[in-house]
């Protein structure tokens, strides 16, 4: 396997920036070739691409792919709570007025 690329274990650990470099966004053409549907390009979808390979790989089984399941969902956490604490900026400017 030497000659076969990264494992799925080397990408997940550069994905989630356990590898020592640092992990950018993925491009445009790189969840375009992963087959992301639209909804999930987001900030995160350098995680995902990693789990859903895994996941393939495995069988979905759900045993599988903790690690990168795990990164995944904290990254999502952490964008909801940055929306949240945007939505309260938003929402203290406007002097607690609700936007509904």
């Amino acid at each position: 396997m030497s000659g076969a690329g990264p494992t799925i274990t080397e990408e997940a650990k550069h994905a989630i920036g356990m590898d020592g470099s640092p992990s950018a966004p993925a491009s445009r053409q790189a969840m375009s070739d992963a087959r992301l549907p639209l909804a999930y390009r987001d900030s995160c979808a350098h995680l995902l691409i990693p789990l859903n390979r895994c996941r393939f790989n495995e069988y979905y089984l759900p045993w599988k792919c903790v690690d990168e399941r795990h990164s995944y969902e904290k990254c999502q956490f952490n964008e909801y709570t940055k929306r949240v604490i945007k939505q309260d900026e938003i929402r203290a400017a406007k002097g607690g007025a609700r936007s509904n």
